[in-house]
């Protein structure tokens, strides 16, 4: 079974010399090498990183059947947006741990239990083409490939029924990551949708902060807010991104 990380940020340990543990930070630009043009990056996490693995997983999603809105969501809850530690020092998106067979480089984190071993990859896609492997191989999800490739809201529930992950709320966690930055468009389109860069403000939730707070700081209601970053409740964390487009 598949014990995943919702990015701790504990210590981790590389058994192979070669590995940077230069935190890695994406580059707000770059070109592309069909058009030569220069693709630009939202400021915000989560958009960026859909704009940068959007595309794999819908690679993906054309060779196994699984719902690139669904890979996607997962790599973001996983890696934390591409910036949890497994990801950024070893490429990992999905917290796949060594297990048995594997015979690639490995790095050491902080778990379940102590000096964990994880597997590192050399590029990101390995890492997406891992997580497909893994989900194809396993009998456990069958069921999920007999699902329509637009039913996103039964693989996020078919993953946690089948012990994908132990949080009880995973589901809704992927079903509101999908809805929220409409990832569902990717599962529907033969090319892979654009993102509008948006200059809005990002509010960083500090303590004290409350949503009905932040509403009257910005002069946007709440439920503006809510709708606009896909919260379902008023609850908010330190540490929070708040989008906040008028």
């Amino acid at each position: 079974m598949l014990l995943v990380s919702c990015g701790s940020k504990k210590q981790v340990y590389y058994a192979n010399n070669n590995l940077s543990e230069k935190t890695i930070k994406p580059k707000p630009t770059k070109k592309n090498k069909k058009t030569n043009k220069e693709v630009v990056y939202s400021s915000d996490p989560k958009i960026r990183y859909v704009q940068q693995f959007g595309a794999i997983a819908q690679d993906e999603m054309r060779r196994y059947k699984i719902p690139a809105s669904v890979t996607l969501a997962q790599g973001l809850l996983e890696s934390q947006s591409g910036q949890g530690v497994l990801a950024l020092k070893s490429n990992n998106h999905f917290g796949i741990k060594c297990k048995r067979n594997w015979n690639g480089r490995k790095v050491y984190h902080d778990d379940d239990a102590a000096g964990e071993c994880f597997r590192a990859y050399k590029d990101p896609k390995d890492s997406y083409r891992d997580h497909s492997l893994f989900l194809v191989d396993r009998d456990r999800y069958a069921s999920l490939f007999k699902l329509k490739k637009d039913d996103y809201k039964g693989w996020a529930k078919g993953l946690k029924k089948a012990g994908y992950a132990t949080d009880p709320s995973y589901a809704e966690k992927l079903i509101r990551l999908i809805e929220s930055l409409e990832l569902w468009k990717f599962d529907n389109s033969k090319s892979t949708p654009k993102f509008k860069i948006s200059n809005a403000p990002i509010h960083v939730v500090q303590k004290g902060d409350t949503l009905f707070g932040i509403s009257k700081k910005y002069s946007i209601s709440v439920a503006k807010i809510k709708k606009m970053n896909g919260l379902t409740s008023s609850e908010i964390q330190i540490g929070q991104r708040i989008r906040l487009e008028k």
